[in-house]
This record gives structure tokens, C-alpha cells and sequence, in this order.
């Protein structure tokens, strides 16, 4: 399960190069919404480490201020958002073919012609 609470800030902050406060930081711009145990501790999911990692990426590699870090995560949360969207919707227009599928197959009767009447043979 990629959204399990289970670092310490400081195991999460070894593992993607930064300084704790660093993610306490980016927790305060709202980046990272780590889990919190009962005493306030602050636990970190695989998928905290990965976005974690992906600021990490924009902010180096892309030379991005926290502002547009923020906004590209907004972006990236909605577009995920929607494929899921898409991926139901796409399910629910399957299901709702084979259910048409299904009614065609014992609705449909084979026509088989017969010999025509005599009187429309002469024609």
C-alpha cells in the first residue's frame, strides 16, 4: 500500500536527500500531507517519498520556485483525478454495451427467405 504512513521525518528526509526542516517546509506550503500518529508525529507514506522526490526533480532539474512546484502538483492531482474519472466512465460504457450486446443476441431471429409465391415468380 503506496499511501501507508511509515517514516519518521528524518528516515523520509535520508531517503529522498533533504534536511528535515526542509519537509517541514514544504508540509507548511502544503506539498506533503504527511500522516500523524496520535502523539503529533509526523509519518511519511512511499507516495509522500515519491512526491518528495518529484519536488525534489522540479526544483533542481527544472529550476522551479515553490510556486510553480505548487502548481504543477495541483495539475498533476487533477490530471490523475480525471484519468481516474475517464477509467470509470469507460468501465461504465463497456458494461453498458454488453448489456445492449447481450439483449441483441436474444432479440436477433435468423431469417431464412422461402420460396416465393407463384403469382410474384412470374413477374
Amino acid at each position: 500500500m503506496p499511501d501507508r504512513p511509515r517514516y519518521m521525518i528524518s528516515v523520509a528526509a535520508d531517503l529522498v536527500g533533504m534536511h528535515p526542516q526542509t519537509l517541514r517546509i514544504y508540509e507548511q506550503r502544503g506539498l506533503v500531507r504527511p500522516q500523524r500518529t496520535a502523539g503529533n508525529t509526523r509519518l511519511y507514506s512511499d507516495q509522500d517519498v515519491e512526491r518528495l522526490r518529484l519536488i525534489q526533480r522540479l526544483t533542481t532539474e527544472l529550476g522551479l520556485n515553490l510556486a510553480g512546484v505548487e502548481r504543477v502538483l495541483v495539475l498533476e492531482d487533477e490530471l490523475r483525478r480525471l484519468r481516474r474519472r475517464l477509467e470509470r466512465m469507460e468501465q461504465q460504457m463497456r458494461s453498458a454495451l454488453d448489456e445492449v450486446h447481450r439483449q441483441y443476441r436474444r432479440d436477433l431471429v435468423l431469417y431464412r427467405p422461402t420460396e416465393l409465391p407463384a403469382h410474384r415468380r412470374a413477374q
